[in-house]
């Protein structure tokens, strides 16, 4: 069976068991309301609330799993959207806050990786407790 089959049917199956539970919760709910208990009718309210979010993240999962298109290699590829012109002037505004120098490149994720252990390139001063970095 194919990796992508198995997803599609661990969506369907986790559909079907959150649909079950919805369903013979809605009905304890209901004979418990019925019966006298006022707060069940709460709950009676919320039930088909939480299957209909089910509904809706089963066809979201679907559509995202059956949109994914894998490469030769069997790896999906996702296309590379450049970054907005609000998002581009945020990170200039925080580069300019942290005196962090100017970057050419639109998106830090297309930089190579920085190994954590290193320090950045541009550190604030170090300042004894109580004094003022200039």
């Amino acid at each position: 069976m194919q990796e992508k089959s198995k997803k599609i049917l661990g969506i369907y199956a986790g559909f079907i068991f959150g649909e079950a539970i919805c369903i013979l919760a809605f009905f304890v709910e209901i004979r418990r309301a019925t019966g006298g208990n006022t707060l069940s009718w709460a709950y009676v309210v919320e039930w088909p609330i939480f299957a209909l979010y089910i509904v809706y993240m089963w066809h979201r999962l679907l559509r995202d799993e059956r949109s994914a298109s894998p490469n030769s290699e069997g790896t999906v590829e996702t296309p590379e959207e450049p970054d907005s012109p609000a998002l581009v002037a945020l990170n200039k505004y925080f580069r300019a806050v942290h005196g962090l120098p100017e970057s050419n490149e639109a998106s830090p994720s297309s930089s190579e990786p920085r190994d954590s252990a290193s320090p950045p390139t541009s550190m604030p001063p170090q300042t004894k407790m109580g004094e003022v970095a200039r």
